[in-house]
């Protein structure tokens, strides 16, 4: 669950697994060299960790993968990888490295990709100041244990698509001084100053002012807020960024089950702000396609422990939930979702375009909760090693 509690803005999300980014699928691969990937490092750590960091073991078994990251592009990888190489992804809504955002960037760069990054303009400076002092090393290792670089971070504000929509209030907002050209049509247009082209464009982004309101309490504000925040700048993003997008390229955004389903709690518009999305990403698929053959999806993933999902209150009760009624009975991890993502934005997924990808553990699935008393005379089956 990817919301944030903030006035009109922008915000980012969502909790990132420690364990390093997987992204190639290999079939009897054991062993690879492995190379560090290249990057500018228009902003990157100055500390270097002294020793690779070791996972964590995992209580639950998962097919393991790794990136393939060599110099030479031209070299053919062994078994079927998500081979990224090349490529440049544009990633909105990465303020820390606490979220969706940050696992889909691990997993991108993983498999080689090139990463920039637009946060929210408040969290600018916090976020760039962090990654300068290390703060983000730990987090930032990849499978080959070199650091992910992030080529250069942009100020965005996804709620506004060009200056002559933001209002004085902002503008003046002294958390907005120092910024400049941070609404969706200066930073595409940055992009292409800067690099000419994308490949992968990820929204990864959503706020809701009143999401802690029943729908019937939203005001027309807050329903308003949590589409445009939430949903529509989703279509403002691919509106501006197709145009720089590369023929075969990918868009990936991020929803929740609450789309199609009741979720007590989850208020304010933010149930609509996600179905519409997932409207949104089949329209989208559809116009993208024909006129820029760019694959458009939408991965819908389960609750997880994060900063912006704790400010809801109810995110502890809504993972024990899943964790008894999911066919899977484990904790989701971001690792999954970035893992999700690279495959979408690969090659291997190409004929994949205006789908909702469920990465929930199959919670999705379920009809009904099985930790229910009145199912408490069935024969449930229970995963033991949990």
């Amino acid at each position: 669950m990817h919301v944030a509690m903030s006035k009109s803005f922008t915000f980012t999300s969502c909790e990132v697994s420690k364990l390093p980014s997987i992204a190639v699928f290999s079939n009897g691969i054991t062993e690879a060299p492995w190379m560090k990937l290249k990057s500018s490092g228009h902003i990157s750590s100055t500390h270097v960790l002294s020793q690779k960091i070791t996972p964590t073991p995992s209580k639950f078994n998962r097919i393991v993968t790794k990136a393939m990251s060599e110099s030479n592009d031209t070299k053919p990888l062994p078994g079927l990888p998500v081979d990224l190489r090349g490529k440049r992804a544009f990633i909105a809504g990465i303020a820390d490295d606490n979220g969706y955002g940050w696992a889909i960037a691990k997993s991108l760069a993983a498999a080689g990709a090139e990463i920039l990054v637009g946060t929210w303009v408040p969290a600018l400076n916090i976020f760039e100041t962090s990654l300068r002092r290390g703060k983000f090393d730990e987090s930032r290792v990849l499978p080959d244990g070199s650091l992910m670089e992030i080529t250069k971070v942009y100020p965005l504000d996804a709620v506004y698509d060009c200056p002559e929509d933001v209002p004085e209030d902002v503008m003046s907002n002294k958390r907005y001084a120092g910024s400049s050209k941070w609404t969706v049509k200066e930073v595409a247009e940055s992009v292409k100053e800067d690099f000419g082209t994308i490949d992968i464009l990820v929204h990864s982004l959503a706020n809701g002012p009143e999401v802690s309101k029943p729908l019937l309490e939203t005001s027309r504000y807050g329903y308003l807020a949590a589409i445009s925040a939430s949903s529509y700048s989703y279509v403002s993003l691919l509106q501006h960024f197709i145009p720089i997008m590369n023929p075969g390229g990918a868009s990936i955004s991020l929803t929740y089950i609450a789309s199609e389903r009741i979720i007590p709690g989850y208020g304010g518009g933010m149930s609509s702000a996600k179905a519409a999305l997932e409207s949104d990403t089949k329209v989208l698929a559809f116009e993208a396609g024909r006129k820029h053959r760019v694959r458009v999806n939408t991965i819908s993933a389960g609750p997880l422990r994060s900063r912006a999902a704790k400010a809801i209150g109810f995110i502890d009760m809504m993972i024990d939930y899943s964790s008894e009624n999911a066919p899977l009975q484990k904790e989701l991890s971001a690792e999954e979702v970035g893992n999700a993502a690279a495959f979408l934005a690969s090659p291997l997924a190409s004929a994949i375009t205006g789908t909702v990808l469920y990465v929930d553990n199959g919670l999705n699935a379920m009809g009904v909760g099985v930790d229910s008393p009145v199912f408490k005379d069935l024969n449930i089956p229970r995963d033991n090693k949990n």
